[in-house]
């Protein structure tokens, strides 16, 4: 018989495709995946570091397992539990002594070895515990076919990072940089592809640093990668993130202008607006060669639009600080932006740093920043009422006759229609911008972009 996966992730895009590859790896072993915690034989938490209390959130979903797990221990079933992701490198031991109920803990870079943990685990011979930093690359273990769950997908081209920004964890969870060979990373895309995928995002935690071995051992660079990406037959769209603004390269804006799969749209995180901020931060970048960097980019392409990072209430950061930030804003505009207050994170230079910002103002700034970064968004949203653009439609709606696709711009699109068009571009004419979403009628011509 089957036997039921449930994986819960947290934090971002890199877990998403780990949750995806690690089920791809425990497929072999019989398990499908599941909805829900109820009945699993196996329930993985994908753990995210990267925001405050992100452990205490775990710890809790544990606890909640636990009544679920020994329920089924009464019942005769067997639930193995684990937790893998960034809490899990980083609090490995400290996860099994606050729950020793769970079975397994791994860190990201060693889910390939599941198999071993699981027969280990399944044997009863006591918890797994693994959170070293392989000398192998996990990516040369793990399968060659992949699966798509409609018509987009993720692939992971370089990971860990090696900048330690005072305030991130990355380093120490993920490990050094790493890129992976350019003809394994177009190997992956075309079975992407084969598999019905319209769309890949690559991924990495710098992933403009990408510098791959070719097989001639010569170094790609991302825009490399993404021109012979951009070949393959049946990719229709190419997307990257996350980048750091300092390793943005000439090459890479030029990619913007010359390959027309590559979406006008570019997470570029900034965080601050203030260049004694940043220096704390260790971004290695000031404010003003960020925004000559944005003058480069829309020059190189007259639609792209931006999303970006921004943390308020950084340690010493002074109301002049934050006003620069909000100058940035104003002046730079975002179609979108994940906001935090800043929290500090154990083990990281930041969190000992004097001047530790009062709660309450942080949360003052959050929302004043929010407001602002909002109503660009919905400037943005309003500014494509009319317009025509290309959506790659992959979801169905809440109402019946409802599909829901993704603009060139990220935006959700919302259209009614009775046609067979589920993992498939199409062009719809924009007819109402809120917020979060627009709403659209279905177009044969007339493409546009938004001003």
């Amino acid at each position: 018989m089957a036997k039921k996966l449930h994986i819960k992730t947290y934090g971002c895009q890199m877990n998403v495709y780990d949750s995806e590859r690690i089920a791809e790896v425990l497929s072999p072993l019989g398990f499908v995946p599941w909805d829900t915690t109820d009945g699993a034989d196996m329930v993985i938490l994908n753990t995210c570091h990267i925001r405050e209390k992100a452990a205490e959130k775990v710890y809790s979903e544990l606890g909640r397992l636990r009544k679920q797990k020994e329920a089924m221990a009464a019942d005769g079933r067997r639930m193995v539990l684990a937790v893998t992701g960034c809490v899990a490198q980083a609090e490995g031991e400290e996860v099994l002594k606050r729950a020793p109920y769970v079975d397994m803990v791994f860190g990201p870079q060693t889910y390939h070895r599941l198999p071993q943990m699981v027969a280990e685990a399944t044997r009863a011979s006591g918890q797994q515990l693994d959170t070293d930093f392989p000398e192998e690359s996990k990516f040369d273990a793990l399968p060659q076919d992949r699966t798509v769950d409609g018509a987009t997908a993720f692939l992971a081209i370089q990971e860990g990072c090696d900048k330690f920004c005072t305030y991130c964890v990355v380093p120490y969870t993920r490990g050094a940089e790493y890129s992976r060979p350019a003809g394994a990373v177009l190997s992956e895309a075309r079975n992407l592809v084969q598999a019905g995928a319209l769309e890949i995002t690559f991924l990495g935690q710098n992933v403009n640093n990408y510098h791959g071995e070719a097989s001639d051992g010569s170094t790609w660079s991302l825009a490399r990668l993404i021109r012979e990406a951009a070949e393959i037959d049946g990719l229709e769209r190419l997307r990257f993130t996350t980048s750091y603004p300092a390793e943005v390269d000439d090459d890479l804006i030029a990619a913007h202008k010359d390959v027309a799969k590559l979406m006008p749209y570019l997470h570029l995180p900034v965080q601050a607006g203030s260049d004694r901020v940043l220096k704390a931060m260790n971004r290695n970048h000031s404010v003003d060669e960020y925004r000559a960097l944005v003058d480069k980019l829309r020059i190189a392409r007259p639609d792209l639009a931006l999303s970006s990072d921004f943390i308020v209430g950084f340690p010493g950061e002074t109301d002049a600080d934050f006003r620069a930030t909000l100058k940035l804003i104003e002046d730079v505009t975002f179609i979108q932006a994940y906001s935090f207050k800043y929290s500090p994170r154990p083990g990281t230079p930041a969190a000992l740093m004097d001047l530790q910002i009062d709660e309450a103002v942080k949360t003052e700034r959050l929302a004043e920043l929010q407001a602002v970064l909002n109503a660009q968004t919905l400037a943005f949203n309003a500014a494509c009422v009319g317009k025509t653009l290309p959506v790659l439609l992959d979801r169905t709606g809440k109402k019946p006759g409802q599909l829901i696709g993704r603009s060139p711009y990220m935006q959700a699109v919302v259209v009614n229609t009775s046609e067979p068009l589920m993992n498939r571009i199409v062009d719809v004419t924009i007819t109402s911008a809120g917020p979060n979403s627009l709403l659209g009628t279905l177009e044969k011509d007339n493409q546009k972009a938004c001003a």
